[in-house]
């Protein structure tokens, strides 16, 4: 358990352009197999999280894995 001073019950942290955009993750530096998923959480001040839900009903970090956003 923990605790942040950027969250709270009526707060939470700033969000960056990718929350809610797709991503490709790539697990184990294996670039020629990939999931797609959606960036659920992009902090852009501390804790500094970035948290994507994959299209398989996963959620990883980004410490977790490599991605890539996917464009258009």
């Amino acid at each position: 358990m923990g605790t942040h001073k950027n969250i709270g019950i009526d707060k939470f942290t700033k969000q960056g352009d990718r929350k809610g955009k797709q991503v490709k993750v790539y697990f184990n530096y294996d670039i020629t197999s990939h999931i797609k998923g959606i960036c659920i959480r992009d902090d852009i001040e501390s804790p500094g999280l970035t948290i994507f839900k994959l299209d398989d009903g996963r959620v990883v970090t980004s410490k977790e894995c490599h991605y890539t956003m996917v464009k258009g």
